[in-house]
């Protein structure tokens, strides 16, 4: 039942209810049948099964049962390493898991602890999560709305439910009927669970608690919403189980044919040993191949880029949030304080017969009109600024204090001078607020309101400092400069007063008549200067901006088209007009909305389902609870930080600001932290391949291994980590905020780095077999310590051709990344200590490898990243004579 469509018996009718409350045993007997007024989430996974589920992935599978191998053969060092980078990576996404499973736990504190009904014809005070279906609630300034329920009396009742409706001005309730279908944001007459009270008093009758509420509703859809995994994930787990699989079956294929070999050429005491060798040496291939510190280095340049992000005002909760923003080409944003400065604020005014140059610095040049229009807004008015410099009061009035200020007049010194002495408050019905305050001895009524209430109250009009009539040709200005103010979405205020006999201080109705018109201010929540340039940026970096608020059609619609989010063709919706729409017809009219107004939670999320569904990168802003959902569904979900703590919860990324801005520029290090993910998976993948190149090489020309098992193990310690992560701490692209987002449908070795990965695999390859070809021409000794040499170096030496796919190491500043030199340089001492006496011989180095062989070796390596340069200065020749033509 839609209760605020019904009246008050009928609502009483339907949850059996009277309007003297419920008895005690009554309301135990529906306690005990619905249950008690609070959110329950559902059974959390355990610990150790979100633990466990880390060694699900087929690439840890091989590797755990490599070690297990390596641990049965008595090479406890290795064992223990790949059990520690596996236990580390398992321990981090543990953790963030725990850490993403709290918004329940904030919805449920926004719970009112008590509430105060009607139970047996008494007032008493209950724990709100005993209120049940039909008990009546009696509500004050201060108290927050402990259940769902319609409105049974209203004095001057205001509630402020930003935090379902995503708006901060208070809304005044009332126990009228609504005839129409409206959003929840203009249904007046009835109140919400969690909202605050912030003026005047009430009374409702409870029609939903619990899971029923609208707060209930969103803690279902928080819990419905999918979260999702950034597209690096996916690719990185499709990737994954791939590689395992042609993994195993490469070590199958070299221990095959080893063993083979073994069979047919040694005797039946050499031949247990010698195919033992075998499976050690495929047990340290398929180890060597695969990059088992890939998931702690990309955990690792997530985290780089979100110290990168904190410095832009964004902090990151869930660290695969950072490389999913890069990947990002919508953005649905909130409104209010998110690309407005959430501050209403007087942008205009009119007087009549004045030009526009008004309200000079110098008070003292002011007009009489000029005077009277700013003596009313601050005297007319209920906010203040208390010692703290906290504005309070309503956000429009607010503005009207802002205003004096602005225009050096300190709005306490003109209410000292003329205290109020009277009033009539403001109410929704009049939509006028009246003080009484004495000028020059003469008592005055001050009022202020709807232009088109106040219009029809005048019969004159202060014009030139002169009371005159308020004729029909002066009504017609006020009129058009209402209409003027209107169209561009500005909240218009007019201006009245009319001076009273008598000393009496009482003051009625009938007094606001026949009032002296004076003018007019307009006001709006405006843009934030920098919105402007962020949405171009935007724009450029193929980004598609849509607005989602609370807000009405036509004040968003005049702020979306003002800062560049909406063009020409572009359409504004209401919820109402999308809950019309069909998912078809949605899907047809998606790109050509960029508004939407007066919007409910099951809305937000529809949306973002809508672009996810057409392959889109989808953030999502908000502040409010009936963000939860939408922000937990979208791929990443952006928190204000003045906003609650339920969003903050639910989101991925929290911004201090509050501010676009800080949305674009976090944009542009998720770009940048993806191309260093991709930068160092190319790296690595690319060392890899040359190792695993010159093995096959000398699998099937019966060279011998070119590489030891602890060779190859050592190498994978050495160069699999600290390289790949110095690649992370590369500075962005030049073009990183010019391209286009990214399809989401490309593999992780789409746009060149597959190409790139095979060029210096190739490369790497070939500069291993060379090397031991010319050792073999010595000694097999010679040549597995010259293979073991140039393998070593080249990955090494391959990180200064690896920091960029369009820029050669000297275009990107050979010393701009202290990181990449330090890496490098260690990488280079630790190959250093397996040359030393005594150690040598544990990586089969043997004495009489010198200085010729040394040079000849790394002469190679080097000859091989030289010539990766040489390609990409090719390769990115071509692409520029392509794009020129």
């Amino acid at each position: 039942m839609e209760f605020y469509r019904s009246t008050v018996p009928a609502t009483l009718k339907e949850v059996n209810g009277t309007d003297t409350g419920l008895t005690a045993e009554e309301a135990q007997r529906r306690l005990e049948t619905g249950g008690y007024n609070e959110l329950k989430g559902r059974e959390r996974v355990p610990v150790w099964k979100l633990f466990l589920d880390n060694f699900k992935d087929p690439l840890v599978i091989v590797l755990l049962v490599a070690a297990g191998i390596q641990a049965v053969l008595g090479h406890v060092v290795e064992t223990l390493i790949i059990f520690f980078v596996l236990l580390l990576n398992a321990v981090i996404s543990v953790v963030q898991t725990l850490k993403a499973e709290s918004s329940l736990d904030a919805l449920r504190k926004l719970a009112a602890p008590e509430a105060k009904v009607i139970r047996s014809g008494e007032t008493r005070r209950i724990p709100a999560r005993e209120l049940v279906r039909g008990d009546i609630v009696l509500l004050e300034a201060g108290d927050y709305v402990p259940a769902d329920g319609r409105i049974l009396k209203s004095e001057s009742l205001k509630v402020e439910e930003g935090m379902l409706t995503g708006e901060s001005e208070a809304v005044e309730k009332h126990g009228n009927v609504i005839d129409t279908e409206v959003p929840l944001g203009d249904r007046r007459n009835t109140v919400y669970s969690g909202s605050l009270i912030v003026y005047g008093r009430g009374s409702f009758v409870v029609t939903g608690t619990a899971a029923d509420t609208e707060i209930g509703k969103i803690a279902g859809l928080i819990e419905s919403a999918e979260a999702k995994s950034t597209p690096l994930q996916r690719k990185l787990e499709s990737f994954g189980k791939r590689l395992g699989v042609v993994i195993l079956l490469l070590c199958i294929l070299i221990f095959g044919i080893q063993a083979l070999r073994a069979w047919v050429s040694s005797d039946g005491s050499e031949m247990s040993n010698a195919i033992l060798d075998a499976l050690m040496f495929a047990v340290a291939v398929a180890v060597a191949a695969i990059p088992e510190a890939l998931s702690s280095i990309v955990t690792i340049v997530l985290s780089v880029g979100t110290s990168k992000m904190a410095k832009q005002h964004a902090i990151i909760r869930r660290l695969p949030a950072v490389e999913s923003l890069g990947s990002a080409s919508v953005i649905c944003t909130d409104k209010t304080g998110t690309l407005t400065q959430n501050k209403m604020t007087v942008v205009d005014y009119y007087l009549p017969g004045a030009g526009k140059k008004l309200f000079q610095d110098n008070y003292e040049e002011w007009s009489e009109g000029e005077r009277r229009l700013l003596h009313i807004a601050v005297l007319c008015n209920d906010s203040h600024i208390n010692e703290e410099g906290k504005e309070l009061g309503d956000p429009t009035e607010v503005a009207l204090i802002a205003f004096s200020r602005s225009k050096n007049k300190d709005y306490m010194e003109i209410r000292e001078r003329f205290p109020r002495e009277a009033e009539i408050p403001f109410d929704s019905d009049r939509k006028l607020m009246t003080t009484v305050h004495t000028f020059n001895g003469r008592r005055t009524i001050l009022t202020k309101g709807g232009p088109d209430v106040l219009f029809s109250r005048c019969d004159r009009v202060l014009l030139d400092g002169v009371e005159s009539t308020f004729t029909d040709e002066v009504r017609s200005k006020f009129v058009q400069a209402n209409e003027d103010f209107s169209s561009r979405a500005l909240r218009v205020l007019a201006y009245a007063y009319k001076s009273i006999g008598g000393d009496s201080a009482e003051v009625n109705l009938e007094d606001e008549h026949r009032l002296v018109l004076v003018g007019l201010t307009a006001m709006i929540d405006p843009p934030r200067e920098e919105v402007y340039d962020s949405i171009a940026e935007s724009n450029k970096a193929g980004i598609r901006t849509i607005m989602i608020t609370g807000d009405h059609k036509t004040t968003a619609q005049a702020i979306g088209r003002d800062i560049g989010l909406m063009s020409g063709d572009e359409i504004a919706v209401t919820g109402q007009e999308l809950d019309a729409m069909s998912d078809e017809e949605l899907d047809r009219r998606l790109e050509s909305i960029g508004v939407y107004a007066r919007v409910s939670p099951e809305n937000k999320i529809r949306i973002v389902r809508a672009w996810q569904k057409k392959g889109k990168i989808t953030a999502m802003t908000g502040d409010g609870v009936n963000d939860a959902p939408a922000l937990k569904q979208a791929d990443i979900g952006v928190a204000m930080g003045s906003g609650t703590d339920v969003a903050k919860d639910s989101a991925a990324m929290i911004l201090t600001d509050d501010n676009f801005v800080s949305i674009v520029k976090a944009v542009g290090v998720g770009r940048t932290v993806f191309d260093n993910i991709k930068k160092a998976i190319a790296y690595l993948f690319a060392g890899n391949l040359g190792a695993i190149i010159a093995i096959l090489f000398a699998l099937i020309f019966n060279w011998i291994n070119p590489f030891t098992a602890i060779q190859l193990l050592f190498i994978n310690l050495v160069n699999d980590s600290l390289p790949a992560i110095a690649l992370g701490m590369e500075k962005a692209e030049p073009d990183v905020m010019k391209r286009k987002p990214r399809n989401i449908k490309e593999g992780i070795f789409a746009g060149g780095t597959l190409q790139v990965v095979i060029t210096r695999g190739l490369l790497i390859g070939a500069a291993v077999i060379a090397s031991q070809y010319i050792g073999m021409q010595h000694s097999q000794e010679i040549s597995v310590a010259m293979a073991f040499t140039t393998l070593i170096l080249a990955r090494t030496l391959q990180t200064f051709a690896a920091r960029s796919n369009t820029q050669t190491a000297f275009q990107a500043g050979f010393f701009s990344n202290k990181y990449v030199l330090g890496a490098v340089l260690l990488c280079l001492c630790l190959y250093g200590f397996t040359v030393l006496p005594g150690v040598r011989q544990f990586f089969s180095i043997p004495a009489h490898f010198g200085l010729k062989q040394w040079l000849t070796a790394a002469g190679l390596a080097l000859a091989a990243v030289i010539l990766m340069e040489v390609v990409k200065l090719l390769r990115n020749g071509l692409s520029g004579a392509k794009t020129a033509s």
